[in-house]
């Protein structure tokens, strides 16, 4: 049905409410009687941040539509009827509530749109009461176009156009939408008013718009004042600071940011905060602003803290604890505990140790004075400068009073917290310039711990706090005083190991060779390197014995285990090999008593022996080397090289060549038996190097022991300016992760007897005309030398043993004489039984000669050689001019 024309009175109440029309026609309004605004003439928002915002549209200036607006949630239907209820203009929003057309309503009553009579009557009531009053309000229910009942929400208002007619303007709502909106506001209202957490509501430019009384009770500040100010301009600048740049961060990138904890600004309510920001945008995506939450979590970031600084703590004792456990130097462990706690538990640390403790001596059993040696030993700090090196001067004596802090902890064991100019003061002693190096430092706390072992205070552990940084508390000390009783027991523990090596190495360096022989023949480097600090002193040893004949034993050994009594065994082991050496008796044989002798030799009657030996005997007049060990590391031999230039003249340079190990029987070591000792012997070209030395020098703990002795062998095998140089190349290169062991290295450059030295030989046979032959050579050699006031003896002496052999032996007797610094006679044959010396009676004839031999000769042995044996001694020469060999 076609809506009639409205009267011309309701066209001209339709235009009374509108703004003024842009022509003079004036039309009346419909929703397609508006054009679009073209969109060069639009007003874009200027992007955050450097811009500020497009200033908000004018009423009645046409702004291009976007959704997301609160109109789009909430649709207000607007419709305009006379007095009477009939519809004079009906909108497009309410077209879109009811579903009922403009063209079917304008001319009808509204009650039409009513369910039933009694909402007829309410109606005719309402518009009646807005007739009288000017307005109206409240909920009706409207039939909906396609027959259902739609609640609403409607407000009447009384309009008069410019004619002074009335018409009533009817504003209707959804009513379901209207109370879910309202719902909204109230939760909105009852979180943001009634909420424990700070909320703050700000806009582009990061100003408050809202805050609750939360976040303004938190600031220190009345809600009201917070409006339209910035963070900057409401909190103290070093607090705002940390916020606003939050704050900025979150409204560039839109990256909420959660739970941050912030100190709280020093004007409000002290303690902790987490605070959370998040971007505000509407419907459409516009950045309206940022949203924040602010909690206070004083209490639980006061919780997580002490459990963090507990662990914090815990975990410096055991890093502590594993840095210093295997570690036996008072020094060391005193400079691990000052750099232990700084910076984590102080800004500057002194380590200061009673002398004895650092020099590994007894405890003093006497209280502590003024007179106490102290010295500090460990320091560490945050930074460096004059001031630092004035009060941590590392190694400095310390001197102090006995009424200060330091006299007084050191008296009594109790630790003291230091805080004040008086207290602080009161350190050591009046003038002290480690006290004004602390002022201008800005130290302001303090705590000074004793070091404890056994009972006894040992040293200090001092500590100090500067600038800005909180000053010590009970906690503080009770952690340092756990700290410092650790590094006390570890400290002791360096004191008595320091004590014991100290005694262990005295041990070892008297039972050591004091002075070493250079034998005729051969030159002699050695070295001994007792084990790191980490190590007991161990048993090395090594000897360089002579022989008669211008003969020389070299014996290098190591005995299993460390300390005092591997020291103590050594000893005897030594003097064992150096008197039978002196028997002159074989190498192998040699071994074979010292085996025989372990349980003797051992450390105690529960410990068996248990060594390694390498023993080697040179003589220089052949140039031949006998060698045999018992489980030892086997001797190196450096062959020179041909264009040597007397290479055996002591003192010069070493030319180098070819190295190679000494193939050897390996023997068992000493203690072990059940296994024979073999010895082999060489040839040794003149000038060749033979090198012994312990397990230390080329064992390490993930090479094998070829690689040790090739290294040895490389180092060897170049040219040093002399022996000494060679042992220093040596010991340069040891095998960095070598176990920690003692080093005994003995080289010996083997050449021959001294030039000029007068020998003379024979060789008789085994029959009685011998005896008066070998008197007539000897007589007439001692003639040439010029030495016959020696004749006599020396006659005497040789018929002796050359009867012996001629007696005894069915093979060529030998004879020979050296003249050195004594007259060497030597009378071999090829029996292997040495001579027993007897006594004789008054009525026998013979049994003699060795008496003879043992009263009138310097000293007088026999050794085995080949397959026979050696009778030798000795006739003191007297002075005389070195004659010509005679042979």
């Amino acid at each position: 049905m076609p809506s009639p024309a409205p009267p011309r009175s309701a066209q001209q109440a339709s235009r009374s409410p509108s703004p003024a029309p842009s022509s003079p026609a004036g039309p009346t309004r419909h929703r397609d009687a508006i054009p679009s605004a073209p969109a060069s003439r639009g007003r874009p928002t200027a992007p955050f941040p450097g811009k500020a915002a497009p200033p908000a549209a004018r009423f009645g200036q046409h702004t291009q539509h976007t959704q997301g607006s609160l109109f789009d949630v909430v649709k207000v239907a607007i419709a305009i009827l006379d007095t009477s209820g009939r519809v004079v203009l009906w909108s497009p929003a309410a077209e879109d509530l009811l579903g009922w057309p403009s063209e079917l309503l304008v001319g009808r009553r509204i009650e039409e749109l009513v369910s039933d009579e009694e909402m007829v009557a309410r109606t005719r009531v309402a518009l009646q009461d807005t007739v009288r009053s000017g307005s109206w309000h409240g909920l009706a229910e409207l039939r909906h176009r396609e027959g259902r009942l739609i609640a609403v929400e409607a407000r009447i208002s009384l309009l008069v156009d410019g004619d002074g007619t009335p018409f009533l303007q009817v504003a209707l709502a959804d009513a379901g939408t209207l109370q879910a909106v309202e719902r909204d506001l109230a939760v909105r209202d009852a979180l943001f008013e009634q909420s424990p957490l700070g909320i703050a509501i700000l806009d582009t430019d990061l100003r408050y718009t809202a805050v609750n009384h939360t976040l303004a009770e938190m600031n220190g500040v009345a809600a009201e004042e917070h409006v339209g100010r910035t963070t900057g301009e409401t909190l103290p600048e070093r607090a705002a600071d940390e916020i606003t740049t939050i704050q900025r961060q979150v409204l560039a990138t839109g990256e909420p940011v959660v739970d941050v904890t912030l100190a709280a600004p020093i004007t409000a309510r002290t303690g902790f905060r987490s605070i959370s920001y998040s971007r505000m945008t509407d419907r459409s995506g516009k950045v309206l602003g940022i949203s924040g939450t602010v909690m206070d979590v004083t209490e639980r970031y006061r919780a997580v803290s002490k459990v963090e600084h507990a662990r914090r703590r815990l975990s410096l004792l055991n890093e502590f604890g594993s840095r210093v456990g295997d570690l036996l130097d008072a020094s060391r462990i005193a400079q691990e505990l000052a750099g232990a706690v700084v910076p984590r538990h102080a800004d500057y640390s002194a380590v200061i140790l009673l002398q004895a403790v650092a020099h590994g001596d007894d405890l003093p059993r006497h209280g502590h004075d003024r007179r106490t040696s102290l010295l500090q030993l460990g320091t560490a700090s945050v930074q460096d400068g004059p001031e630092v090196e004035v009060m941590l001067r590392r190694g400095a004596r310390i001197t102090f009073a006995e009424d200060s802090a330091f006299g007084r902890v050191l008296r009594s064991g109790v630790p003291e917290l230091l805080s004040g100019p008086d207290e602080l003061s009161d350190l050591s002693y009046p003038g002290d310039p480690k006290l004004q190096a602390a002022h201008d430092l800005g130290v302001h706390s303090r705590l000074v711990v004793p070091l404890r072992a056994r009972g006894i205070v040992i040293g200090l552990l001092v500590v100090s706090r500067a600038g800005y940084r909180e000053g010590f508390d009970r906690d503080d000390l009770a952690f340092t005083v756990e700290l410092a009783d650790r590094a006390g027991s570890s400290l002791d523990n360096a004191r008595l190991y320091a004590r014991e090596r100290t005694a262990a190495l005295t041990l070892q360096r008297t039972l050591l060779p004091q002075q070493v022989p250079q034998p005729t023949g051969i030159e002699v480097a050695y070295r001994y390197v007792p084990g790191s600090s980490g190590t007991e002193v161990g048993g090395d040893w090594f000897d360089v014995i002579p022989l008669p004949g211008d003969r020389t034993a070299l014996v290098v050994g190591d005995v299993m285990g460390h300390g005092l009594r591997a020291a103590a065994t050594m000893g005897r082991l030594r003097t064992a090999v150096r008197t039978l050496a002196g028997l002159d008796l074989p190498p192998e044989v040699l071994l074979r008593h010292v085996n025989e002798l372990a349980d003797d030799l051992a450390q105690g009657p529960d410990e068996a022996l248990l060594a390694t030996c390498v023993y080697a005997v040179f003589d220089p007049a052949t140039g031949r080397l006998t060698v045999t060990k018992a489980g030892h590391i086997p001797p190196v031999l450096i062959v020179p090289k041909d264009t040597a230039e007397d290479p055996a003249r002591i003192g010069s340079p070493l030319p180098g060549g070819a190295g190679q190990v000494v193939d050897l029987p390996s023997g068992a070591p000493l203690g072990v038996g059940g296994v024979p000792f073999e010895s082999i012997e060489l040839e040794i070209p003149e000038g060749s190097l033979l090198a012994l030395c312990t397990d230390g020098l080329v064992e390490s703990r993930d090479k094998d022991l070829d690689v040790g002795l090739d290294r040895l062998i490389g180092v060897l095998e170049q040219p040093y300016p002399s022996i000494q140089q060679a042992c220093e190349a040596v010991l340069a290169t040891m095998e960095q992760g070598r176990e920690p062991d003692d080093v005994a290295l003995l080289l010996a450059r083997l050449g021959r007897g001294r030039t000029g030295t007068p020998t003379a030989g024979w060789t008789l046979p085994a029959e009685p005309t011998a005896v008066s032959r070998a008197r007539r050579l000897v007589r007439g050699t001692l003639t040439e030398w010029s030495i016959e006031e020696l004749t006599d003896t020396t006659e005497l002496l040789v018929s002796e043993l050359v009867t012996n052999s001629v007696r005894y032996a069915s093979a060529p007797i030998g004879v020979r004489l050296t003249l050195g610094d004594t007259l060497l006679v030597e009378i071999s044959d090829p029996l292997p039984d040495p001579p027993r010396e007897r006594h004789a009676a008054e009525a026998d004839e013979g049994g003699r000669g060795l008496e003879l031999v043992r009263r009138l000769a310097l000293r007088w042995g026999t050794r085995t050689e080949g397959m026979g044996k050696v009778v030798w001694f000795e006739l003191a020469a007297g002075e005389s001019e070195s004659p010509g060999s005679a042979v």
